[in-house]
């Protein structure tokens, strides 16, 4: 890094009131989860397109994570799905990911695979298929003991595509009895991040479609049950900061999927599409840790962030790697926003300038700042050259096509 070129940055930011070594242990302290099922073969409703060296087991995408983890310093923790990640010994999985500097991080259980869920898994009009939906969130919290995770993340896939296909209020009444069984199972370290999505794959009416319908169900289970926002899993236009800003101030935010998509579904790069929008969801959780109450600072401190994408058109690390280094970026010029400027405009009813004050932030080149972060924590300054040059993506060649996918 250029000490001239950060000297100035630093005064730069000086001369706006910020403190830059607090900026910068902020975003060392930053974690990002990344997924197993991102480094392995995915695709669209359509195909799953195979790529040559994607891990053929877990044990293999613990390696490849470990390698965007040592490039970036930021990902120490990989999440794992049930049973795309199945093994026969979890606590070899666990030690394989230790021996690699990593862990094992949230465990997410899948209730959307199984021909037996066609029609529903824990919201099914039959008692048999709901005990057996029940039976693997179950499995996947004894999955989580065994591995050291202390969070199960759940996305359902349950609803219907026609008027009179299902008793809707039925349903409601099934998911909360599956899901009460498993929250009475939880470790007391232990919580459910409850995740939502308006439409798919269901047409109709989908059971867990908003985040008010998550966070009902997470206040009725109990304070271990949190809402899970997924940054693609909203119809267009929705505000997704004003959802986050509420999620906190009712201390029910447990967790991100971070992710980002243009018309539908999700799994591109975050940030691809609307990076702004990224920036102020780190605004309102950043406001949020200054905050006067306590239990929102909390709150905040206590968000789980991770992606939820699955490549299917670029090569696996290097687009995690990406999604990794857009996080970092738009969480740093989020750090640059003058909370107390913006305050005194609030108060003032000054829009003008509170809109200034944020956007300010947002349009500062904070490639310095990242570097000099970077160099502190002896990781590349630029992760994505770094990757290309080890060799590593050529090395993993020797897989061949045909290994682990969705």
């Amino acid at each position: 890094m250029n000490d001239r070129i950060y000297a100035a940055f630093e005064q730069q930011q000086k001369d706006r009131g910020i403190n830059l070594f607090e900026v910068k242990e902020k975003m060392k302290a930053l974690k990002i989860e990344t997924p197993s099922w991102g480094y392995g073969d995915s695709g669209t409703r359509f195909k799953v397109f195979q790529q040559e060296g994607v891990p053929r087991n877990p044990f293999e995408k613990m390696e490849d994570a470990a390698v965007v983890h040592k490039l970036t310093g930021v990902c120490p923790t990989v999440a794992i799905h049930i049973p795309w990640d199945q093994v026969d010994d979890y606590s070899k999985l666990k030690a394989h990911a230790e021996e690699l500097g990593i862990a094992i991080g949230a465990v997410n259980p899948n209730l959307f695979q199984d021909d037996d869920y066609k029609f529903g898994s824990i919201t099914n009009a039959s008692s048999a298929i709901r005990k057996k939906a029940t039976a693997h969130l179950l499995e996947c919290i004894d999955i989580a003991r065994q591995t050291g995770s202390k969070e199960l993340s759940l996305w359902l896939a349950d609803g219907t595509n026609y008027p009179g296909q299902a008793d809707i209020r039925k349903r409601k009444h099934w998911m909360y009895e599956c899901l009460a069984d498993m929250y009475t199972a939880l470790d007391d370290d232990m919580r459910l991040l409850i995740e939502y999505k308006f439409f798919e794959p269901a047409f109709y009416h989908t059971d867990l479609a908003d985040w008010g319908m998550a966070y009902n169900l997470a206040q009725k289970l109990g304070p271990q049950a949190e809402v899970l926002v997924d940054t693609g899993h909203h119809a267009q236009g929705v505000n997704i900061e004003h959802i986050v800003a509420y999620l906190l101030d009712e201390r029910r935010l447990g967790g991100f999927h971070f992710n980002s998509r243009k018309y539908a579904d999700d799994d591109l790069i975050v940030g691809a599409h609307n990076p702004y929008e990224l920036f102020l969801i780190f605004y309102q959780i950043l406001d949020a840790l200054q905050d006067s109450d306590q239990h929102v600072r909390k709150t905040a401190e206590n968000i789980a962030y991770m992606l939820d994408q699955c490549h299917n058109l670029e090569p696996k690390i290097p687009a995690m790697i990406r999604s990794v280094m857009n996080v970092q970026t738009y969480y740093a010029k989020a750090l640059l926003i003058n909370y107390d400027e913006v305050k005194k405009a609030q108060e003032k009813g000054d829009v003008l300038a509170c809109e200034a004050a944020v956007r300010e932030a947002f349009e500062i080149d904070v490639r310095p700042l990242l570097y000099a972060v970077r160099e502190e924590m002896n990781v590349p300054a630029e992760p994505l050259e770094a990757y290309q040059e080890s060799g590593y993506g050529e090395k993993i060649l020797a897989r061949g096509k045909g290994g682990a996918s969705w």
